[in-house]
């Protein structure tokens, strides 16, 4: 069907819809008269109300079927040819206000109804007369993140104070013997000292547009994970890295013990041995390691270490089984601080993390000058502890520096 066989239709369905609400009006009232008069309607006027009222509702339906026909026909005239259909091309404003059927809706206008004017091919200005909607694709590309892992190694708790009182053993005098009878028994001196440790809070805020976070959920979403990320990634490096100043916490490779090999090794000393060499360093303070934290480039060096015959002496790169060494699980890092570095130690059971409030983010719009502003303030925070009860029991050295030294 044409263009202009779809308007000649649309006409006269048009003419239609208008004699049929011109028919159903009257009805209308009569029943309206009716009901008041009598509190009911009879069957016949009710059946005649109702069948006016299908027939008006089955215009409209052939009406806007017409409609849509009819714009999807002028689009597909306006992107196949060239001037004549874009310099007729109107704005919504103008095709509302040049719709044939509106003055007419207008002068019979009653409660409840509505008139549909389709607005395709539109533009949004009369001087740009084509405008191409630009194509969005879902989602939002963030940035890439570094991993997380030093929380997942550490033994858990809570807490309910702003500081961690403590008790830790710092000596054992063993005087046990065998002792004849008749005799005194030896006493054995156990030295204890006391701990503080303070609950340091970590924080950051955001400000952002109060309706794009109303129209847009996946965008506060965002926003949510980035800022619990954020958080977390401070928390990480102030487990590991925290001065203990101020309202830092006091990390573990602050507290740690240098690397120090406990015998000199034949040369030449790889990283694989370094690592043993830490293991053992560890053991003689009677904590076992639990795990080794080092750098991902050293533990890729590692893992592609190979034989005099060329193959890897770690697996099957086909087949991999996962991060271990020495028998202990290996987490690699990109942290910054850990270029080139190593840690190994009893993060089991030498540390422990103590949550004083989880990670939340709170959302308020009456922070600065927010309100007048139409913005809002996303604040994002938690409050934990860190105890590091047996500080000798991590190793903490530089792989390029150990290897120098037992390599000499």
């Amino acid at each position: 069907m044409s263009d202009l066989d779809i308007k000649v239709q649309l006409e006269a369905v048009n003419k239609q819809l208008k004699d049929a609400n011109e028919k159903l009006l009257p009805q209308a009232e009569n029943a309206l008269k009716e009901a008041k008069k009598h509190n009911e309607l009879s069957g016949e006027t009710k059946k005649n109300a109702d069948e006016a009222l299908s027939k008006v509702h089955a215009l409209e339906i052939e009406k806007n079927t017409l409609e849509a026909r009819l714009g999807d026909a002028e689009q597909l005239f306006k992107r196949n040819n060239d001037s004549p259909a874009r310099a007729a091309a109107k704005t919504p404003g103008q095709i509302v206000a040049e719709f044939e059927g509106l003055v007419a809706f207008a002068q019979n206008l009653q409660q409840g109804e509505k008139l549909r004017i389709p607005i395709r091919g539109a533009t949004t200005t009369a001087d740009v007369p084509d405008i191409i909607e630009p194509m969005r694709l879902p989602g939002i590309d963030q940035q890439p993140k570094q991993r997380l892992f030093i929380r997942d190694l550490i033994a858990p708790g809570t807490t309910e104070s702003n500081a961690l009182f403590w008790v830790q053993q710092t000596g054992f005098t063993n005087a046990a013997t065998i002792v004849p009878e008749g005799t005194k028994k030896p006493y054995s001196d156990i030295e204890f000292a006391t701990k503080i440790s303070q609950v340091g809070t970590i924080a950051h805020m955001f400000k952002a547009s109060k309706q794009v976070l109303d129209d847009m959920s996946q965008l506060m979403s965002m926003i949510d994970a980035e800022m619990r990320y954020g958080l977390k990634q401070e928390e990480e490096r102030q487990i590991l890295f925290g001065n203990g100043t101020g309202s830092n916490l006091n990390g573990i490779v602050p507290q740690a013990t240098a690397f120090n090999s406990p015998f000199n090794p034949d040369a030449p000393v790889t990283n694989i041995d370094i690592i043993r060499l830490a293991m053992l360093q560890g053991r003689l303070a009677r904590l076992p390691a639990t795990a080794t934290v080092m750098d991902m480039i050293e533990w890729a060096k590692i893992e592609m270490t190979k034989n005099d015959l060329g193959n890897y002496i770690m697996a099957n790169p086909m087949n991999l089984i996962g991060n271990t060494l020495w028998g202990l699980p290996v987490v690699d890092t990109d942290e910054p601080d850990f270029t080139g570095k190593f840690l190994t130690g009893a993060f089991a059971s030498a540390a422990q993390i103590f949550d004083r409030e989880e990670a939340n983010v709170v959302i308020s719009t009456e922070n600065d000058t927010d309100f007048e502003d139409n913005m809002v303030s996303i604040r994002c925070e938690e409050r934990l502890g860190l105890v590091v009860k047996r500080p000798e029991s991590f190793i903490f050295g530089d792989f390029a520096a150990a290897k120098t030294l037992l390599n000499a």
